[in-house]
């Protein structure tokens, strides 16, 4: 059984990263990432939350699968349990099984969803208090969603993707504490928009700019926020509200669509989760 003592995140080491193929808006095989940026951001994303306190723990890297190195798409954790992806697309169909072996190794315990239901982990599943927000339509399935509440026996609320650009939740959504999140209002449809207003008082807009750099694509660690750099409209709200910002420069990994968030995968239970 896993147990912690410090908040604790599961990051993968670019090794192998890439543009290898095209499955988001951001990504383009003639734009090609540079290996050797994309470690010293990495290494600079890890070493920042690293001085944050972050008990830091490391899943291989595995040739010919360079989204790995984006660990919010393993699973959504719960307690001692992590909920498998089942990935949309085939070229990161592999993932699951090393992520699979990787938890068990450890002593979690991992759980498939039923057939038939494309599921993409933090990525799309993200607690704002004991609610579970999910994204829908571009990468999982609202059936999914709807099934991992009632394993877990908590309200969710299915939140529809309009825009290809923010095909992941976590890419337009990010719960700072119970009650308050980051979010980019073009990214949901209408009923999406009513629910997060309605749900989570305090929300701070991310205006277009900030959030082409993945503003929404942050990492929570008490009342510090580790995000992309050229976000400044952002951070002032931050500091507004009590927290303090980090912006570290990850624009190789936003050549496949993901930042901060997408690179980490909080194993201890996310700051905003009240779990039921």
């Amino acid at each position: 059984m896993p147990s912690f003592s410090q908040p604790t995140i599961l990051m993968c080491p670019p090794d192998h990263y890439g543009i290898e193929y095209e499955i988001n808006p951001w990504m383009s095989r003639t734009r090609a990432s540079d290996a050797n940026r994309a470690r010293a951001q990495w290494r600079s994303l890890f070493e920042m939350l690293e001085q944050l306190g972050v008990d830091l723990q490391r899943q291989p890297a595995v040739p010919g699968l360079p989204d790995l190195v984006f660990t919010a798409n393993a699973g959504l954790i719960w307690h001692s349990t992590v909920f498998l992806s089942r990935f949309r697309h085939a070229p990161r169909q592999g993932e699951t099984e090393q992520d699979a072996t990787w938890f068990s190794d450890r002593g979690w315990n991992t759980i498939e969803l039923p057939p038939g239901w494309d599921f993409e982990g933090a990525g799309d599943a993200l607690f704002c208090g004991d609610t579970l927000f999910g994204g829908y339509l571009i990468r999982s399935d609202a059936g999914a969603l709807q099934w991992l509440a009632r394993q877990i026996g908590c309200r969710v609320i299915p939140l529809q993707l309009v825009d290809p650009c923010y095909y992941h939740l976590d890419t337009c959504f990010c719960p700072l504490a119970p009650g308050a999140a980051i979010y980019y209002p073009p990214a949901f449809d209408d009923y999406g928009l009513a629910a997060l207003r309605d749900i989570v008082p305090d929300l701070i807009a991310v205006e277009p700019a900030e959030a082409a750099r993945f503003a929404c694509n942050a990492v929570v660690v008490g009342r510090h926020v580790v995000l992309n750099t050229g976000c400044p409209q952002l951070e002032a709200a931050l500091r507004g509200r009590g927290f303090t910002p980090h912006a570290t420069d990850l624009g190789e990994f936003i050549k496949a669509g993901g930042s901060a968030k997408c690179l980490t995968l909080r194993l201890d239970g996310e700051d905003a989760a009240v779990w039921p």
